[in-house]
């Protein structure tokens, strides 16, 4: 599929987001579009005490609003997808999610954790693609999550669940735990996904050998 790329960033810093790398195409065939801006003033009150709060390791001004679009499982475009990251990985970010937009990936839905009311576990049961949110790492109370610097992002958590020993989260995950019979929205090792985060310094959660996390991509540096 070739797809017109279009990206618009707010002027926030001196940087300057990059539009990914795709092939010009036809004006009638649909164009991936993101904006890049900080979170606003109304926001940040519905943030703090929900996924922010006085002693997170990083402050609100250092978080970017990501809006793009984004094909779903319904074989349309949808509009209006958010995802809040750190200011340091937007623009790497902004370019693997076109990549997956050119490849034509599926995504659920892709939804700030506010929705939520901050909880991880009703993000991930809605099959929500997620970013920051300042909680700990799973199954290890008192350490923040990469999630808390706005470095790591979840992607179909439904179809890519978190899997220790018995423990598969979300729950609804468990019709997905035969990671050979590849079906719409699955991450899977050297996909089109795997190599937009990997090519842009991320590690893949469904590569690790004490647990696999296949919805989770983190930044290497903090």
């Amino acid at each position: 599929m070739l797809v017109k790329t279009l990206l618009t960033a707010v002027a926030l810093t001196a940087a300057t987001v990059a539009a990914p790398a795709v092939q010009p195409a036809l004006a009638d065939e649909p164009a991936f579009t993101a904006t890049v801006s900080a979170v606003p003033e109304d926001y940040r009150a519905r943030m703090i005490g929900v996924s922010w709060e006085p002693g997170c390791p990083v402050p609100i001004d250092d978080l970017r609003i990501i809006e793009m679009n984004h094909w779903g499982f319904d074989g349309t475009v949808h509009d209006g997808g958010q995802l809040m990251v750190h200011e340091d990985v937007a623009a790497d970010v902004v370019a693997a999610f076109g990549e997956m937009f050119a490849a034509g990936y599926p995504i659920r839905r892709m939804e700030l954790i506010e929705e939520y009311d901050g909880s991880d576990d009703a993000s991930m049961a809605a099959d929500n693609t997620s970013a920051f949110n300042c909680r700990a790492i799973t199954g290890s109370p008192g350490r923040f999550s990469i999630h808390s610097y706005g470095k790591a992002i979840d992607i179909n958590p439904v179809e890519n669940p978190y899997v220790k020993g018995d423990t598969v989260l979300p729950p609804a995950g468990a019709d997905f735990l035969d990671r050979d019979d590849v079906r719409p929205g699955m991450i899977v090792k050297n996909d089109v996904v795997v190599k937009a985060f990997k090519n842009r310094g991320f590690v893949w959660g469904g590569s690790w050998n004490s647990l696999k996390d296949y919805q989770h991509f983190e930044a290497k540096k903090l």
